[in-house]
């Protein structure tokens, strides 16, 4: 700039000496000064440019969500299903599916109180895999995948034969709402309301209930092949059970899924 300078004064000088009017030559160093800076100004415009699409871009993002799992689209129980990876983890598609429609169902008929969570223990999985799903439904993530036991008297691996029955020692599958918690004979527990009349609906009498059992690790299932089984409850790992009854209780969705034709003829919930 200080060439540029030394060569206009030059030329000022000249221009004065040969006549030439201040005013014009004073206009035409103006002139040339912006020419000589446009390049920066253009540039400085398509940086800002640039940057403002890029925040609309991230703010666009950040602002997306999942498709909700609040209705029953089948595309979108398919892409919460995917997006989670739950085949990786074992969950059936088929037990996820209908454990959608029927939450939906439910929380249409006001029979939940909690929208944005449910459990889905997939009873068509052997008791030494992972079967219990606690799924947030709002931000599509697996909260908890560990192990679940099921009745004594409804299998030894698999869990078979179902009853609604009291001191049949078997689970009963289908839909429930988790109740309050409290303090019994297995620790702090968490009470069940069985939602299906003549499949689960005396959970509550029966005393079916979400506690803990020391036989529910795999300790017992590399010396046995299969974790403990309970009179009917679904029972959890020591170690697991007490963030997962704090998280699904007081009126979350709990699903107990098994492919048995009986129960899924015989649904209202799931045949709605």
């Amino acid at each position: 700039m200080k060439r540029i300078s030394t060569y206009f004064d030059k030329y000022i000088h000249n221009g004065q000496h040969h006549g030439v009017r201040k005013s014009t030559l004073l206009f035409l160093v103006i002139i040339f000064a912006i020419f000589l800076h446009m390049p920066f100004v253009f540039a400085a415009s398509k940086a800002k440019s640039e940057m403002t699409r890029l925040n609309s871009v991230s703010t666009t993002h950040a602002n997306e969500k999942a498709p909700s799992l609040n209705n029953t689209d089948n595309n979108s129980i398919a892409l919460a299903y995917d997006s989670m990876h739950l085949d990786e983890m074992g969950l059936s598609e088929q037990a996820f599916n209908y454990a959608m429609k029927g939450f939906n169902y439910l929380i249409q008929q006001g029979k939940v109180a909690k929208d944005n969570i449910i459990s889905i223990a997939d009873f068509s999985l052997p008791s030494s895999r992972k079967r219990l799903f606690v799924i947030d439904l709002d931000n599509y993530r697996v909260l908890f995948n560990t192990y679940v036991a099921h009745g004594v008297n409804s299998g030894r691996e698999y869990a078979k034969q179902f009853s609604n029955t009291p001191s049949s020692y078997q689970s009963s599958l289908g839909f429930y709402e988790t109740r309050q918690t409290y303090i019994g004979e297995h620790g702090y527990s968490l009470k069940l309301d069985g939602l299906e009349k003549g499949i689960n609906d005396n959970a509550y009498s029966r005393a079916i209930v979400i506690h803990a059992a020391d036989y529910v690790n795999e300790s017992f299932i590399r010396s046995q092949g299969y974790i403990g089984r309970s009179w009917g409850c679904p029972a959890l790992p020591e170690k697991l059970h007490k963030p997962i009854i704090d998280k699904i209780k007081n009126g979350s969705c709990l699903f107990i899924y098994s492919a048995d034709n009986a129960y899924l003829k015989r649904s209202k919930i799931i045949n709605a």
